[in-house]
């Protein structure tokens, strides 16, 4: 076993898995290695073998709650929710003041990817009852340490809906900052005395090679003016690669490793930040721990996830003036703040491509190729018939989408897709592919191979219409009601292609039929594009406004 975990630890996964599975071979009822191998299989993206160990655990443990409440988040992952809430109340019923237990019961209404028939809006009044009944749990327990509760889970999902959040994810933010109060109340801190130099904490789980460093963190740390302003960065992931290495050369400071919220929330306190900065919040449950407490006298959050915090404790949003719609403020708790343009500074990046063996995945070389690349929860049911009438319209296509993460929530959307499919009489099999999600160079070859990129309805997507645009691939999208439904919008709009922007899913069913069927209007447009995209990158207008913001603060 102690060898066993040696690997693991290292990331030796296969290793790990081949002793793990000889111990269990002699000894079936080891409950350490049949939990210790479902982590490792579901870090291998196995997941349902890590399930089925969890299953096992969970059965030779029945009255164990935390054996409960492990088996409970993997089903909920899966979405498998029915399942994993009946699993976290076996946990309640074992140990009655389960904070986290009882935290993650009220989140598991919200699914990943809705199923044939499931209705967004009833999974949207069933998380405003269980926000309710979760509030006056914790009324009832006013002693109760809830410090590991707090973000376990996420109300993640609501931001898939084109709806505004603010007034629910207000009341959410309100929960968990009273609730980290209870234990870490702290003096408000206090202004320091200006040295000339502004101290700019940044906490982040990806100092790294990831979408939210690529599209927001990294420019920060490439050009804000290292005379005035002292940037420090407290990371909270485990994953480094050579990005990580960069924001560590142009940190005043960098604090990295394993730490308590309370271990992390001195130490930024230490390092006594004027501004700090969160590039994502509602994506990791430790930032959101410390987002929930005052640690600096000026606290902002950003797009990295493009939703409101709904905390009280942050005082700012740093959004972008081509990307918000008129009134964005009504969208936020936070004081709306707009940067120039993009409101962040991208760079052109070289990228390899690896032709798509498109044989492989039984998809005939000549057929047209329209990339639905979004990861599956940005795929709302309301937008499906756009879809199946893109494919109706055009007859000989194929729609192409990459499997991402647990498996559940793909099997789901593909059910869906089949059932609007066959509800219109249109063959599915014929016209949508499932993949594996691609690596890079492979990714880039299916950019460069496709005729049409489909932007996701209600929440678009950036750093892939970055990557389309610099292989000069169309993109069709609709720009939505707020922030998270208008990113490829505001790229598009920033490099003068209006004309790809549609206002409503017919529109954007027309312009996808058009840029497939007339082939001398997609070449114009590929044309355009390359002459259009220099706009985009290297803009430092935004890292400047946001140096009199953080001036300012």
């Amino acid at each position: 076993m102690d060898a066993a975990l040696a690997h693991q630890q290292a990331g030796r996964l296969p290793e790990a898995e081949a002793m793990y599975r000889r111990v269990l071979a002699q000894e079936p009822r080891n409950l350490a290695a049949n939990y210790n191998l479902a982590l490792v299989l579901r870090s291998l993206g196995r997941r349902d073998e890590a399930l089925a160990c969890l299953a096992r655990v969970a059965a030779l443990q029945p009255d164990n709650a935390q054996a409960q409440y492990g088996f409970a988040h993997v089903l909920r992952e899966e979405d498998r929710l029915e399942e994993a809430a009946a699993a976290f109340r076996r946990a309640l019923a074992l140990q009655p003041d389960f904070a986290e237990a009882r935290w993650s019961l009220a989140m598991c209404v919200l699914p990943r990817v809705y199923g044939p028939g499931e209705d967004p809006v009833r999974a949207r009044e069933a998380f405003a009852r269980e926000l309710a009944a979760l509030e006056s749990w914790f009324e009832e327990r006013p002693a109760l340490d809830a410090t590991g509760a707090v973000g376990v889970v996420q109300p993640f999902n609501l931001a898939y809906q084109e709806t505004n959040n603010r007034e629910l994810l207000a009341r959410y933010g309100a929960l968990c900052s009273r609730l980290m109060a209870r234990r870490h109340a702290q003096p408000l801190p206090a202004r320091r005395a200006r040295d000339g130099v502004v101290r700019v904490g940044v906490v982040s789980a990806h100092f790294r090679n990831h979408s939210v460093w690529n599209a927001l963190t990294r420019g920060w740390f490439e050009h804000l003016d290292r005379a005035r302003f002292a940037l420090h960065a407290f990371h909270l992931g485990t994953l480094r690669d050579a990005e990580t290495d960069v924001a560590r050369a142009r940190a005043a400071s960098f604090e990295e490793g394993e730490r308590s919220p309370q271990q992390w929330a001195d130490t930024i306190r230490r390092h006594a930040p004027d501004v700090l900065l969160y590039p994502e919040l509602g994506m990791e449950t430790l930032a959101w721990k410390l987002a929930s407490l005052r640690l600096a006298p000026v606290q902002a959050t950003t797009w990295g996830h493009p939703e409101t915090s709904g905390l009280p404790t942050m005082d700012c949003y740093l959004s972008a003036a081509g990307l918000e719609p008129a009134g964005a403020q009504e969208h936020y708790t936070e004081r709306l703040v707009t940067l120039p343009h993009l409101g962040c500074h991208v760079e052109a990046r070289a990228t390899a491509a690896a032709a798509p063996d498109l044989g492989r995945w039984g998809i005939e070389a000549d057929v047209p190729l329209l990339l639905c690349p979004g990861v599956p929860y940005k795929y709302a049911p309301e937008h499906d018939a756009a879809l199946v009438e893109i494919a109706r319209r055009l007859g000989r296509c194929r729609l192409v989408f990459f499997a991402y993460g647990a498996q559940g929530p793909v099997e789901r959307l593909q059910r869906r897709l089949e059932a609007a499919f066959a509800s219109a009489g249109v063959d599915f099999a014929a016209h949508v592919s499932f993949l594996p999600w691609q690596p890079a160079a492979q990714f880039q070859g299916w950019l460069e191979r496709a005729d049409v990129f489909l932007d996701t309805i209600g929440f678009s997507g950036f750093n892939t219409a970055l990557q389309a645009i610099q292989r000069a691939l169309p993109i069709v999208t609709v720009e939505g009601r707020f922030l998270r439904g208008r990113m490829a919008s505001g790229v598009l709009r920033r490099m003068g292609l209006d004309d790809l922007v549609a206002r409503s899913a017919q529109e954007y069913v027309e312009r996808a039929v058009r840029l497939v069927d007339d082939r001398a209007y997609r070449d114009d447009l590929r044309r355009r594009m390359r002459e259009g995209r220099e706009r985009l990158f290297g803009d430092l207008a935004p890292i400047r406004a946001l140096e009199e913001f953080l001036l300012a603060g």
